[in-house]
């Protein structure tokens, strides 16, 4: 083995051999988001709320030592957040946009306070606007930065959580957005110059960065982590070769303080991507460790290979990001280490870390005693994946014989999983198989408009997304079920009672499409794994989506089918209440795939036909039992986007072939819609008109109809329902707000084609300000229609 280079230079500190980069923060059992939901009402103090969070890190931090992660050196990572990590960001660096000044004025000190506003809103202040992180099913609040926007470094939390793990015995190390991934992550303010980019203010929010880790090395923190994937991205603002220009000019400012006294020692991330291209250029930066993501990206071979790698990193530690952080099936842990070992051979000071945070899975597969345990024994969730972290370290400083037991585990189970049946159905393959180009083409738009005139549908016509409130009463009545408390036949009852309120509601409100409101389903994937072959669904299994609200993704392990209609009879009894339109309602392949944790062991592509099939069926039954409107969503279709922008094409070309393989059996009559939200339209405008949905509703509130633009230019010629109703924030918009955006979305896109509804489905918003908003919304399009 060749001589570690850091070995000749004892001063640059390294991190232990095994780190994760963050651990899921919302609690083993969604503590934080009752304790924050429970603030918000009123029903708790502020310090309650914080005194439960201090437990929440505190209980976080003794797990990782107890799952194997040293208690000194940096190895435990400070990742908590009370919403998202941007807006942690924002509030480290100050920058309150101009708009908050009110809210700002009324929190009384309370950085809490202050950050709930800019999440959430409130009557006088709309929140900022959300999207995706990267290509993940995370949200983000966006940074509105302008010329003036303030920067004031505010390290008062980071401070406290470095205080809280010193009493508690442990080292833990700061996280922090990136400076580069800030603002290229950051939009400008409304109020900002023609030509400003949030980008133009790199150096002096590299200057803010460094009063927060002079603070954080003031208060003891001896290593701090800073992320950076827009290292890894080709859909930023930026090409991301200036992307590592920025960033080399800020880690040059950065990393050129004192070490120790100016600052911590620095680990620079780059993760949910391949970073090989850049890798050489990051180990050369005056920082003393760097991550890179080995499950989606790769190693520079030939800069292993000839030396030069090594050159770049002498002084610098490589943490190779080896265990996956997105996904839950066990790591390849002889092959993981085989990628570790090849790094410490070619003479380079190397660490075993995640790919990515952990904040991606669910917390402990031990929890999942209702899983078969075959397919349990097949899963690893964040504190597996923590172990195979402390596994792999060990195998890195002591050999692979060290830790042969646990290969040898690891190889058998990775050899079950592939052999159990259910994994591959000869049945489903031949039927994909014989799938055609005719099999995803429907007759020509012209054709299609022609027919759907038989619905009498009004210009500016009013709908919804489909989910209503998921009240307490529905939760309750499903546990009851679930428990066997009360039978089918009372459930039933009970559903069909439910349906029927909310179709009257939408008559009373005046809508013009109505939906039957969901009560049925507890989440808008799982609803269907539980229906369909070779999925599973977990108990326990939350994983953030944004702020309080948490998703249980499905394990999508098998070969798809349907064995029997999953939403007909809902949709049917609802059509059956009233004379107008009902959509029958469906999550799209994408979507499924996007929300789900799904098999690795063959293309995605593959599977998305599958589950587009059994979509196919169901529309057809759907069709058969008298639904004239059919949505299939699709809010995920951006989110899977390839950050590599050499694989964009490829993704796509399946990912609309297999909405396109979902719905394109339906007849010209047959009016198919589909949603999408939280994205950035603009880059896959063509791929959104290529769906060929008859109608199209988009998140656009928040955005204040940003998308519009794009569509107009693009000549999109179906139906488009902008949303005007941001149901991501407990605020009413009023009557004026919501027609000052139809207004808005109606000069670019003519009024035969707009359709009006919220941006987002309302199953996490209260019944009183549902009736009040969509009341508003009505008015709202009767008034544009009408003028």
């Amino acid at each position: 083995m060749t001589a570690n280079p850091s070995a000749a230079a004892p001063e640059a500190p390294t991190l232990p051999t095994a780190t994760i980069l963050g651990y899921p923060r919302i609690g083993r059992r969604r503590e934080l988001k009752r304790a924050i939901e429970s603030f918000w009402k009123g029903a708790t103090s502020e310090a309650q709320l914080q005194e439960t969070a201090r437990e929440l890190r505190a209980a976080t931090r003794a797990r990782l030592v107890e799952l194997g992660l040293p208690a000194a050196g940096g190895a435990v990572p400070e990742s908590f957040s009370f919403y998202d990590q941007v807006l942690d960001a924002t509030i480290a660096l100050g920058a309150i946009p101009h708009r908050f000044a009110g809210a700002v004025a009324e929190s009384a000190g309370s950085d809490l306070a202050v950050l709930f506003a800019l999440a959430r809103g409130d009557k006088d202040h709309q929140p900022l606007e959300m999207t995706k992180w990267f290509d993940t099913n995370y949200h983000y609040s966006v940074p509105e930065l302008d010329e003036r926007t303030p920067l004031v470094a505010n390290p008062a939390a980071l401070v406290a959580q470095v205080a809280e793990a010193r009493e508690q015995g442990i080292e833990s190390r700061p996280v922090l957005v990136g400076p580069v991934t800030y603002l290229l992550l950051a939009k400008a303010s409304d109020e900002a110059g023609e030509g400003f980019r949030p980008a133009d203010r790199l150096d002096e929010v590299v200057a803010v960065y460094a009063e927060l880790l002079s603070a954080l090395a003031a208060a003891g923190a001896s290593w701090v982590q800073l992320d950076e994937p827009a290292l890894v991205s080709d859909s930023l603002s930026v090409p991301r070769a200036e992307v590592l220009a920025l960033v080399e000019r800020a880690y040059a400012t950065l990393g050129g303080a004192a070490r120790g006294t100016a600052r911590p020692a620095i680990l620079l991330t780059a993760p949910y991507g391949d970073s090989s291209q850049a890798l050489a250029r990051l180990g050369a930066l005056p920082v003393e460790a760097v991550q890179a993501d080995l499950v989606r990206g790769s190693l520079p071979e030939s800069a292993l290979a000839d030396g030069s790698l090594a050159t770049a990193f002498a002084g610098t530690q490589l943490i190779a990001g080896v265990v996956d952080g997105r996904n839950i099936w066990r790591t390849d842990l002889r092959a993981a280490l085989a990628t570790a070992t090849r790094i410490t051979d070619a003479g380079i000071a190397t660490g075993i870390g995640t790919s990515n945070s952990l904040q991606h899975v669910p917390h402990d597969v031990a929890d999942e005693t209702q899983l078969d345990s075959r397919l349990r024994s097949w899963l690893a969730f964040a504190d597996q994946k923590v172990e195979q972290v402390a596994i792999l370290a060990r195998g890195l400083e002591s050999g692979a014989t060290a830790v042969e037991a646990e290969l040898a585990a690891t190889d058998a189970v990775l050899a079950d999983r592939a052999a159990a049946p259910g994994v591959r159905d000869g049945a489903v393959r031949e039927r994909a198989a014989g799938v055609t180009e005719a099999d995803r083409s429907r007759a020509d738009e012209a054709a299609r408009r022609e027919a759907q005139r038989e619905l009498e549908i009004p210009q500016l016509a009013t709908t919804t997304i489909g989910s209503f409130p998921q009240t307490t009463e529905i939760r309750k009545a499903r546990a009851s079920f679930v428990r066997g408390e009360i039978d089918k036949e009372a459930y039933d009852g009970f559903l069909r009672a439910e349906i029927e309120r909310v179709i009257r509601l939408q008559e009373e409100i005046g809508l013009d499409v109505l939906v039957h409101g969901e009560a049925e389903r507890n989440d808008m994937v799982q609803y269907f794994a539980e229906l369909l072959d070779g999925f599973a669904v977990t108990e326990h299994g939350w994983v953030q989506s944004y702020g309080t609200r948490a998703t249980r993704p499905s394990i999508l392990w098998g070969d798809v089918s349907r064995p029997a209609p999953m939403t007909v009879a809902w949709s049917a009894y609802a059509q059956s209440l009233t004379e107008r339109p009902v959509k029958g309602m469906l999550t799209g392949p994408v979507t499924i795939l996007a929300w789900s944790f799904v098999r690795d062991d063959q293309p995605l592509a593959h599977t998305a036909e599958q589950v587009a099939l059994a979509l196919r069926d169901e529309i057809d039954d759907l069709v058969e039992a008298g639904i004239s409107i059919v949505q299939v969503d699709e809010p995920a279709l951006r989110e899977l986007l390839p950050l590599d922008a050499d694989r964009q094409a490829d993704y796509l070309d399946w990912s609309v072939g297999s909405f396109r393989l979902a719905t394109s059996g339906a007849a010209n009559e047959v009016q198919i819609h589909t949603h999408l939200c939280y994205s950035e339209f603009g880059e896959i405008i063509d791929a959104v008109d290529g769906l060929d949905a008859d109608v199209t509703s988009i998140e656009a509130a928040r955005s204040r109809m940003d998308v519009v633009e794009p569509l107009g230019d693009h000549g999109y010629s179906r139906g488009i329902g902008p949303g005007v109703y941001d149901i991501h924030s407990p605020r009413v918009p009023s009557v004026e707000e919501q027609a000052e955006l139809i207004r808005i979305a109606a000069a670019r896109i003519p009024g035969e084609q707009l359709w009006v509804n919220p941006d987002c489905g309302l199953k996490t918003r209260g019944y009183e300000e549902t009736v009040a908003s969509l009341t508003n919304l009505v008015q709202a399009a009767r008034a544009v229609r009408g003028a």
